[in-house]
Parts: structure tokens; sequence; C-alpha cells
């Protein structure tokens, strides 16, 4: 009786350990060939805030982004450092980030800084670091005390001039006018829309000549 409970024991201790090691296998797939400075963008969603943006801001028919973070791995694990309207400025761990996207039925597409622009991503890390606890920045014009996602990445790789900043513009391009979207989200506020000033997008970001494709996160 006393082998058979103890066999009954060894049994459930290494199914428990099976399932923690497929639980952490999970978790390092999800990230397995990712590093640090990663740009990890997320697709634009067709209607709302994100339809808009992607509306004025889109430059390459197989890219269409709303959102951008950089990827951070240290010792305590890896992270991603973005501006969200939830949370502000923040460091994420990666797997929330991803669940975060993956719930509102986004993707995430990989980006990487070419080998010539790799040593600006120590500076880039440490510079984005820095900003988290600022708040978002929700009337997308550039001020020092909030922050939008694409404008922190920017910021991040400022010193190395990695990302400029352009004109913005707010015409939707079908109809040659002012997208009737965003003219209501500034009137609301009491702003004019900011045309022409400068900012910048995560679809603008993208289309960086310093950056290439990897991969869809799975």
């Amino acid at each position: 009786m006393r082998i058979v409970l103890k066999n009954n024991v060894l049994l459930r201790i290494f199914a428990v350990v099976f399932i923690l090691n497929l639980i952490i296998g999970c978790k390092n797939s999800a990230v397995s060939g990712l590093k640090n400075g990663d740009l990890l963008f997320v697709t634009a969603k067709e209607t709302g805030l994100s339809g808009a943006i992607n509306n004025v801001t889109q430059k390459q028919k197989n890219a269409s982004f709303d959102h951008i973070g950089i990827l951070q791995k240290d010792k305590n694990g890896t992270f991603v450092l973005h501006a969200a309207p939830k949370g502000g400025s923040q460091k994420q761990k990666v797997e929330n980030f991803l669940k975060d996207h993956a719930n509102d039925g986004q993707k995430v597409i990989v980006y990487r800084l070419k080998p010539e622009y790799q040593n600006s991503i120590p500076n880039a890390i440490s510079k984005a670091e820095s900003m988290t606890g600022k708040p978002y920045n929700f009337n997308y014009i550039l001020d020092e005390n909030s922050y939008y996602c694409s404008d922190f990445i920017e910021r991040a790789f400022r010193k190395d001039q990695i990302f400029k900043l352009e004109p913005m513009t707010f015409i939707d391009p079908k109809i040659g006018k002012t997208n009737e979207f965003w003219e209501q989200f500034y009137a609301k506020k009491n702003l004019k829309v900011p045309e022409g000033e400068l900012g910048c997008n995560p679809n603008g970001l993208a289309a960086s000549d310093k950056l290439e494709r990897i991969k869809e996160m799975k």
C-alpha cells in the first residue's frame, strides 16, 4: 500500500512539473527570436479612433498600424515600453501587451532596426524608461508633459535621429478634405485641427528605411 501511495504522489509531482514546463514553454515561444530594442507595431482596427488614424496616415498597402512599443529584455524579464490611452507611458510585461491586443482582435508585427542603427538601442531604451509615468497625450499635439505612442518612440530615438517629425495631415485622401472624424474630435476639445503641425504616427515610423520587418507574433 505504501508503494502504491508513493507512486501516486510521484505521478502527481511529475504531472505538475510537466504542466509547468508546458506553460513556461508557451510563454518563451511567444517571445522567441525577439531582441532587445525590437519595435512592436499593432495593426489598426477599421473603425473608431484606430480607423481614423489609419485613414489619414497609411503609407503601405501591407502595413496598417495604430500603436507601437519598444521591447526591453533585462534580468527581470521581457517588457514593452509604450504610451497607451490606458495607463499612459508605461513598462508592461510583453505577455500582457500581446494579450491586450489579441483580445481586441489586433495583430502585433515585429520590426527591427537594421544592423547599422542597432547601436542606438541602449540610449533609446534608457530614454524610454525615463519617460514612463507620464500621462497619455489625447490631443495628439506635441507637448513636453504627455506622449502618444509614436511620439514616445520618436523621442526615445531622437538623440540618434532614427525617426523624424513631419507635418501632420488629417485630410482624407479619398475625398481631399479633412476627415470628418477629426473635425468632430477637435471640435469637442475646442481646438482647431492641427493640420501641418509637426508630429508622427505608427505608419510613418513603420515606413522608415532604417527598419526591417521581422515577423508576425503568434
